[in-house]
C-alpha cells in the first residue's frame, strides 16, 4: 500500500503542470536572493498559519474584508530580528532570515501538493533554507472530500515534503496542528485532531527531523489562560459591529485574533530556536 502511493506521488509531482501563487514574500525574495548571506525560512500548511496580508486575496482590502484575522505565520517574521539570530546558531548561521508564509487557508498535504504550492517550495528551496510544515487541520476533516486524507496518506505526504526538503540539503520542522479552541473539559482543552496529531510527531521521529510538538503547547497554553479569556481575546469570537469585515459579529474556534497568532508565533519561535541547537541532521 505504502509503495503505491509514493508512486503515485511521485507521478504527480512530475506531471503537475500548475503554477503556484505568487507570494506576498515575493518583493522580499527578490531582494533577499541577492543577498547570499541569508536564511529562508518557508512556512507551509494551513489557514492557522497564512498571512492574509499583502496579495493573499489579490484585489482585496485585508483591513476591509478580513481583519481581525491573523495567521501565526503572519506574525513570525519579528522573532527574527538581526540581534536575536545569535540565539539560533548553530543551525542559522547566516547575518538575516527571511520568513516565506507559503501556507493557505483550506490546504491539506494533499491540495497543498496537487495545487503546486509545494512545488513552489521546492523549486526555489536553498541549501540549510527551513521548510516549517503544519497540517492537520483540513487533512482530518472527513466532511470535506476535496481536502480530505486518511492518516496514511496525510503521513506519505509528510515524509514526500521531508525528503524532498532533504534532497535540496534544507531543513525540514514537522510541526504538529495547532488546537482548536474546543472541546473543554473540566477546565482543560482537550485533543481535537485525533490520531493526526501522533502521526506527525511519527514522521518527525521516524525521519529523524526536529519537530514541534503544537498541539500540545497550544492546548497546555490555553488551559493556563482559561476558556473564557481564550475564546475571547484569541479566537475570532467577535462582538457585532467591533470589525468593519464582520458587521454581525463572528464565532470562529479555530482562527486567530491577533493577539491569538502572536502567542503561537512564540510557542513555535522558543521551540525552533531549540530545534536549532540542538539537533544534528
Amino acid at each position: 500500500m505504502k509503495k503505491t502511493i509514493y508512486k503515485i506521488l511521485t507521478f504527480l509531482f512530475s506531471a503537475l503542470l500548475l503554477s503556484a501563487c505568487q507570494s506576498q514574500k515575493n518583493v522580499q525574495k527578490t531582494t533577499a536572493r541577492q543577498n547570499k548571506n541569508v536564511t529562508h525560512i518557508y512556512l507551509i500548511g494551513d489557514s492557522t498559519m497564512a498571512d492574509y496580508t499583502g496579495d493573499y486575496e489579490p484585489g482585496k482590502d485585508y483591513m476591509k474584508v478580513r481583519y481581525p484575522i491573523t495567521g501565526w505565520g503572519q506574525v513570525f517574521q519579528p522573532f527574527f530580528v538581526k540581534d536575536s539570530l545569535a540565539a539560533l546558531r548553530p543551525g542559522i548561521k547566516t547575518d538575516s532570515v527571511i520568513v516565506i508564509d507559503r501556507a493557505h487557508g483550506g490546504r491539506s498535504t494533499r491540495t497543498f501538493f496537487q495545487e503546486g504550492r509545494w512545488r513552489y517550495v521546492f523549486e526555489h528551496l536553498e541549501p540549510n533554507d527551513y521548510v516549517i510544515m503544519q497540517f492537520g487541520h483540513n487533512d482530518g476533516s472527513e466532511k470535506h472530500t476535496d481536502r480530505y486524507i486518511n492518516v496514511q496518506g496525510y503521513k506519505e505526504f509528510l515524509r514526500l515534503f521531508v525528503s524532498q526538503a532533504k534532497e535540496k540539503d534544507a531543513n525540514p520542522v514537522i510541526v504538529t496542528p495547532v488546537a482548536r479552541n474546543y472541546p473543554w473539559k473540566d477546565g482543560k482543552l482537550q485533543n481535537v485532531h485525533g490520531d493526526y496529531w501522533q502521526a506527525a510527531l511519527d514522521i518527525a521521529k521516524e525521519m529523524n527531523v526536529p519537530y514541534i510538538d503544537l498541539n500540545r503547547l497550544s492546548m497546555e497554553y490555553f488551559t493556563q489562560k482559561g476558556q473564557d479569556y481564550v475564546t475571547s481575546h484569541y479566537f475570532m469570537n467577535l462582538p457585532a459591529g467591533a470589525y468593519e469585515a464582520y458587521p454581525e459579529g463572528q464565532k470562529d474556534n479555530t482562527h486567530f485574533q491577533p493577539e491569538g497568532a502572536k502567542v503561537v508565533a512564540s510557542l513555535v519561535y522558543k521551540e525552533f530556536k531549540n530545534s536549532t541547537t540542538t539537533h544534528k541532521k
